[in-house]
């Protein structure tokens, strides 16, 4: 049988244990997402210069003002939908490090409710004759938190799905213009 003291220790200790071990994961991931978005920027980066080559030799040798807008305007549909593979790019690297995290958390508040509650029920055994009241108080508290947590947490998770469908819709509409636009401009000529 512990004291009530050495339980309170063994479960701080068991705590930051519990929180340093996630703390190491999350600086973990949050590595791996920045070495992916240096490695999008830099391919994004060496594709970008060697398209500019490209398109710079192109216009150098326009023959005429007329040949030379029309292949500036003939660059921009490839270029729009580069800037939005990219972009869906950067979003997905985005949405995987957020549900990592998020995922951790939850797990971690998980586990961290465990050991309380377990805690608590384990010093309620050992709990002085007229504290039931108190335990039971605490135990309702600890209840209304998580109830709440678990609240909060598909609050989030309904917002970060309509954020990102939101996103996922605006892309489409650009991407819709973006193709739609050499259409009408060539309508109009």
């Amino acid at each position: 049988m512990f004291s009530i003291p050495e339980q309170f220790s063994n479960a701080t200790k068991a705590n930051l244990e519990s929180q340093f071990a996630i703390f190491s994961a999350l600086t973990n991931k949050a590595f791996e997402s920045v070495e992916k978005i240096v490695e999008l920027n830099l391919s994004t980066a060496k594709a970008s210069l060697e398209d500019s080559s490209a398109a710079a030799k192109q216009l150098l040798s326009a023959k005429d003002p007329q040949e030379f807008f029309s292949l500036t305007a003939a660059r921009a549909q490839p270029n729009a939908e580069k800037a939005i593979a990219y972009s869906r790019s950067l979003a997905t690297i985005a949405t995987g490090t957020t549900a990592e995290f998020s995922r951790a958390a939850e797990t971690q508040i998980l586990e961290t409710n465990r050991k309380v509650i377990s805690l608590v029920d384990e010093v309620s055994k050992n709990a002085p004759a007229g504290t039931e009241n108190a335990v039971a108080l605490f135990k309702s508290a600890l209840g209304s938190a998580n109830a709440g947590y678990e609240q909060f947490t598909r609050t989030a998770k309904q917002a970060s799905d309509a954020i990102e469908a939101n996103v996922n819709a605006a892309v489409n509409q650009f991407t819709a213009a973006v193709k739609s636009a050499p259409t009408a401009t060539a309508n109009a000529a």
